[in-house]
């Protein structure tokens, strides 16, 4: 029997409202997660900050420059022998034009409504209602 821990894969994700007070969601296209929505976000590369990944992966994303604000929240997620270790931070977009890209398929602001509805029907990434309500960062 092995004690190997598994293996920690740095990411991040990045909470982002408009003017309106809704957040921004991405579907994903790729991975166990396809089809579901989540926060935009990817995994941190070699000889990156959490801030300089989550610039590059919202601006293939999503199309979207952002500033990066504070962490919210950190959250680990178990995925086939590793970890994710999610590092979710405050941005603030200041330009570009929202547009699906990367392993994005669809954007979509959400107010609180339309979250909840995505919730009881299971189409969030798993954890990620319960996560947002413990930590103050539902849409409005």
């Amino acid at each position: 029997m092995s004690d190997a821990k598994p293996r920690r894969i740095r990411s991040v994700s990045g909470i982002v409202f408009d003017s309106a007070g809704r957040l921004l969601l991405a579907q994903r296209g790729s991975g166990p997660a396809i089809g579901l929505w989540s926060l935009p976000g990817g995994k941190v590369e070699s000889g990156e900050t959490d801030e300089q990944a989550l610039i590059r992966e919202l601006r293939e994303e999503t199309g979207l420059y952002v500033t990066v604000g504070r962490l919210r929240f950190t959250v680990h997620r178990p995925s086939a022998g590793s970890v994710y270790e999610i590092h979710c931070y405050d941005c603030a977009a200041h330009g570009g034009q929202p547009r699906p890209g990367d392993d994005a398929t669809a954007l979509r602001w959400v107010d609180a409504a339309a979250f909840q509805a995505l919730d009881a029907e299971g189409s969030l990434t798993e954890g990620l209602g319960v996560t947002l309500r413990q930590h103050a960062a539902l849409p409005h």
